[in-house]
């Protein structure tokens, strides 16, 4: 009984010591799987909190607007400098409402999705967690935009998609670029709800320039298919060939000669349809046309001697 109790006396803290240790890392466990599943319910409410924070900010500037047309009013008849004019701070007064009827609808909004993400957390409605679907989706935009920088196919169809020069193609690689940024290095990692806030909300804006860009690739590519091809200038401009006539040997008929007034042919068309055998002729053995003889001159000239000339 004696080295029992010597036991128990030398190693009572052991028991303990144990109990503790594995409580707290089941502790530690069990509050970052709790922390990472509550990611989206923390940061709607940060979102709630924002939108909170504007329609103060909203409310105030709307009373500062209300004051700036007090004074402009009261200084109606005698101006002032540095007071607006009545129907400028009636503008300004207009444009604080709207702002402030906007912010209270994004606080209606922001607390709406604070009671959906609170439902959705407590019903275990998804079993990912918010950070790695984010992450998931964000992959996926970068596959598809993959596909047209890697699929020869695709990358010929829809040239523009890669086109930096071009404005949706450009706003998307920028957007791109600033959700890489905020892109945190694993799925598990831990984020504070601000930080998610923001790469949510990169994400979302890189889906809709990625959307964008996509529809005005395929619009370009319609319009492309639709318009026929061009003809080049020196084409456009070339004078269009006279179309061969027939030969009078082919057709079956004889050729006709305008006839002059004695009902003899005319020199001029006897020279201009020359015979079938006297074209043989010119071509010779080889095939190739010779030079054409001179034509008789028609009539003759006269060979009187000429008069001498006087002295």
């Amino acid at each position: 009984m004696e080295p029992l109790l010597e036991f128990l006396a030398a190693w009572w803290w052991a028991a303990p010591t144990t109990v503790g240790l594995g409580a707290v890392s089941y502790v530690g466990l069990t509050t970052g799987r709790r922390r990472a599943r509550r990611l989206a319910l923390d940061a709607a409410r940060h979102e709630e909190q924002l939108a909170a924070r504007a329609l103060v900010s909203a409310k105030a500037d709307t009373r500062s607007a209300q004051a700036q047309l007090l004074s402009a009013q009261a200084q109606r008849g005698v101006p002032a400098p540095g007071i607006a004019s009545v129907p400028d701070a009636r503008r300004q007064l207009q444009q604080a409402k709207q702002a402030q009827r906007a912010a209270g609808l994004a606080l209606k909004a922001a607390r709406s999705r604070v009671r959906a993400e609170r439902v959705r957390l407590n019903g275990g409605a998804s079993a990912d967690l918010p950070l790695a679907q984010l992450v998931r989706e964000h992959d996926a935009l970068n596959a598809r935009w993959l596909e047209y920088e890697t699929d020869v196919e695709t990358a010929l169809a829809f040239p523009q998609m890669s086109d930096p020069h071009h404005p949706t193609t450009a706003a998307f690689l920028q957007a791109q670029r600033d959700a890489q940024w905020l892109r945190p290095a694993a799925p598990t990692a831990r984020m504070s709800p601000g930080d998610f806030v923001a790469y949510r909300r990169a994400v979302r804006t890189m889906e809709a320039a990625f959307t964008a860009a996509e529809d005005a690739a395929l619009r370009a590519t319609s319009a492309r298919a639709a318009t026929p091809p061009r003809t080049p200038a020196r084409e456009a401009f070339r004078p269009a060939s006279p179309a061969p006539s027939r030969p009078a040997a082919a057709s079956g008929t004889p050729p006709t000669e305008p006839v002059s007034g004695a009902g003899r042919p005319a020199p001029s068309a006897r020279a201009a349809a020359p015979s079938p055998a006297a074209d043989a002729d010119d071509r010779g053995e080889s095939g190739a046309r010779r030079d054409p003889l001179p034509q008789p001159v028609w009539p003759v000239p006269g060979r009187r001697q000429r008069p001498p000339a006087s002295r």
